[in-house]
């Protein structure tokens, strides 16, 4: 199985980006120490800078899903929606990269 991403887009409230993005960084850190998690980012786009992505690599989606589903999940994440006005999470398998000219396709699980 391919690695694993989590994936969310974000649109903090007016004048609550600074707040949002703290907000994600301690999100971010206590997720960073769960089991199969790896480094979570979180960037804005420098087209609309009221728009905001983040991501995250996991090992697998059973990690994801424990991730999700641990009691801390729910309370943590609210912290972070307080600031937030939309936000569409969604999870992502690796298909296909390209690194130095050479492009790989990775074997999927269909769903």
């Amino acid at each position: 199985m391919s690695d694993v991403y989590t994936n969310g887009n974000w649109q903090p409230n007016p004048g609550s980006e600074q707040a949002f993005v703290e907000a994600w960084k301690e999100f971010a850190t206590w997720a960073s120490d769960m089991p199969g998690a790896g480094r979570l980012t979180l960037v804005r786009d420098l087209t609309h800078p009221e728009r905001f992505v983040s991501f995250g690599r996991w090992a697998d989606i059973e990690a994801v899903h424990a991730w999700k589903g641990s009691p801390e999940f729910r309370e943590r994440m609210a912290h972070v929606l307080q600031h937030v006005a939309e936000f569409k999470p969604s999870e992502l398998e690796v298909i296909a990269t390209a690194e130095q000219g050479a492009a790989t396709v990775t074997e999927t699980t269909p769903v």
